[in-house]
């Protein structure tokens, strides 16, 4: 994900949730506690991006009844929140955005008093509850807003509204708690127009009935943001005794031949790291509105059809998701500061379980590409603000979707990458293992992973060789960051190297032969030199702006724009127009941007913008401004 301009804050007094960390903390040179002790004991981080105050009071389960109606663009309903709070304890604040606050109850009180706050930007507004010692539930009747960033009302004759709650967007569609260190249990009853089959994060039908009305249960304690809902003409596939897929009829089909291996891949990751502790593994693909390559709700990865390609070469996206099963949703970043402590070990389990599924090479195919990536995005940052390179963030003031950049994922990865060349793979595995078993359903921030891996895993020695304060608490990417070798790749480069001097006639070139990641590598590297007749003579040869996989056909693009491929440009229309990945997005309207296409840009903007979600066009009214 590209960066995101900085936000100001509007209201600049917060809530903390939990306590002020104490930064960089150091392991005790004698343990006569245990790691857990002295975890245990440290305090909490402050989240910055909540009102909530969960040291006094906080909620523990959601009972949801709710309706959703299309023909207004809005989600109506009660919330119900079984609540802990301090006996001293004079009121629980919520965080809202948006809503329609209608009506408060407590359990002992009746209809309460509430307050609501002033808006703060991107933060919303506090909404404040009395309580007394009595108090054990809470009710709240809202609507959401048309506008609510985190729903995206897809229209036309199969009418289809999704959610995407990270990082703080669930605010957006229900009141809650919105800290990823809040956990909670939730029921809930929806109602939907009869036919359209309604999907959540939690236990699911498998098919629509004509009442319209369905009832989720989802046991296991999650924060707010992996709150998720989905409502549409869905047909459902399963692929194996504990996964299955969900997609629209027209791409049932595919999908169940794409992502048969989901099976092989859940094995595959708990041979690695115990038990999948949530029951089923299901996949959903959403309208290619979706803005993210997939989101990992429990239960129920959301995805974007961009990765069905028909050859099921894109289906790493599905060992990260369901790697966020451990790694995020199992133990979650305590505050968006630490986004590094999800994404950085999905990273990780996501190329491991694809070796041991696809096999080496191919793990590290992936695993050069995301070093490629990388070096491109901390250069850009680099120039921006050098602090957003660290891997333990500075958020505070700021919108964290600012956060989610190559650095959590891929600076994470390597990081991790060094600690398992540093100490031994079976060291490391085992260690991983104990530390996804040991804090199931508890949140984790920077410093108490310092303490943790400091304690059960580094030797002094090993703390030398891996420089734990360069690469979290420093800027760019260290030099001990580890090398990745693809001798598949290295044999692209040469072929690039040779064709772009003229030495290999295109028709020459092995790309019937070349897997997508070789292909990408290929075409996202095309020297500034490629002339307009090179690229034609690739497109004749290989028809490669017709390919139906499409990070190459963004590679391609891409390249088209940079190099003014005019009979591409239809292709990037259609692209823009049809595809709401901003992963995606952003390089080709950003490539127009500098490139002096700005029109060109602001055409295709216009036609594109109502089918994107707010998370893309967000980053799109900022990138093509006046």
């Amino acid at each position: 994900m590209k960066k995101i301009a900085l936000l100001l804050l509007a209201f600049p007094l917060l809530f903390a949730c939990g306590e002020a960390p104490t930064e960089k903390v150091e392991a005790p040179a004698e343990r006569s506690e245990s790691t857990k002790d002295i975890i245990a004991k440290m305090k909490l981080a402050t989240d910055h991006h909540s009102y909530a105050r969960p040291n006094e009071a906080k909620v523990t389960h959601l009972s949801w009844d709710a309706s959703v109606d299309f023909s207004t663009k809005v989600i109506a309903g009660t919330a119900t929140y079984a609540i802990q709070a301090k006996d001293s304890a004079e009121r629980i604040i919520l965080d809202i955005r948006e809503l329609t606050i209608e009506q408060v109850t407590t359990n002992d009180g009746g209809a309460v008093e509430f307050e609501i706050g002033p808006e703060a930007e991107f933060l919303g507004q506090a909404l404040s509850i009395p309580i007394t010692s009595e108090t054990n539930e809470i009710s709240i009747t809202y609507s959401s807003s048309p506008e609510a960033e985190a729903l995206l009302w897809v229209e036309g004759e199969d009418p289809f509204l999704f959610t995407q709650s990270q990082a703080i967007l669930a605010r957006t569609w229900i009141p809650c708690q919105d800290s990823p260190g809040i956990r909670f249990t939730y029921d809930a009853k929806v109602s939907v127009p009869g036919g359209l089959l309604a999907l959540m994060s939690a236990e699911n039908p498998t098919e629509a009935n004509e009442a319209g009305v369905y009832t989720f249960k989802m046991e296991q304690p999650i924060p707010s943001y992996l709150m998720a809902l989905a409502v549409g003409n869905i047909a459902y596939a399963p692929v194996g005794d504990r996964t299955a897929v969900y997609a629209t009829p027209d791409l049932i089909d595919a999908a169940k031949y794409e992502f048969e291996e989901m099976n092989d891949m859940l094995v595959a990751a708990e041979e690695l790291y115990g038990d999948y502790a949530w029951g089923r593994y299901d996949l959903l693909i959403l309208p290619a509105a979706f803005p993210f390559g997939g989101m990992e709700n429990p239960r129920l990865t959301f995805a974007t059809p961009t990765i069905i390609a028909g050859d099921r070469s894109l289906t790493s996206l599905v060992a990260h998701e369901l790697a966020h099963s451990w790694s995020g949703n199992l133990v979650t970043n305590a505050t968006w500061d630490d986004f590094w402590l999800n994404e950085g070990f999905t990273v990780y389990f996501e190329q491991r379980i694809m070796e041991a599924v696809y096999g080496r090479e191919t793990s590290e195919m992936l695993a050069t590409l995301s070093y490629q990536g990388l070096t491109v995005e901390v250069d850009e940052i680099m120039d921006l603000n050098p602090n957003d390179t660290h891997l333990k963030l500075h958020l505070q003031g700021r919108n964290p979707d600012d956060g989610m950049s190559a650095i959590a994922y891929d600076k994470g990865y390597f990081f991790l990458r060094l600690i398992e060349e540093t100490v031994g793979r079976e060291k490391f595995d085992a260690f991983l293992k104990e530390y996804f078993q040991g804090n199931a359903f508890k949140v984790m921030d920077t410093e108490r992973f310092i303490t943790y891996l400091k304690g059960e895993l580094l030797t002094p020695e090993d703390e030398k060789t891996i420089n734990l304060e360069a690469w979290i608490y420093g800027a760019g990417l260290p030099d001990n960051i580890p090398s990745v070798a693809s001798d598949r790749l290295v044999e692209v480069d040469s072929a690039l190297s040779e064709w772009s001097k003229g030495f290999i006639p295109t028709p020459e070139l092995k790309w019937n032969d070349w897997a997508y990641q070789e292909r990408y590598r290929f075409l996202s590297n095309l020297p500034e030199s490629t002339t307009f007749d090179q690229m034609k003579d690739l497109d004749d040869s290989f028809g490669i702006t017709q390919t139906g996989n499409n990070e190459v056909l963004f590679a391609w693009l891409e390249q088209s724009i940079l190099h003014d491929y005019t009979p591409a440009y239809p292709r990037v229309e259609t692209f823009l127009v049809d595809v709401g990945r901003r992963k995606f997005l952003t390089p080709l309207y950003r490539g127009m941007k500098e490139t002096g296409k700005i029109d060109m840009a602001r055409s295709i903007y216009e036609k594109a913008r109502p089918n994107y979600h707010a998370v893309a066009y967000n980053t799109m009214d900022e990138l093509l401004a006046e």
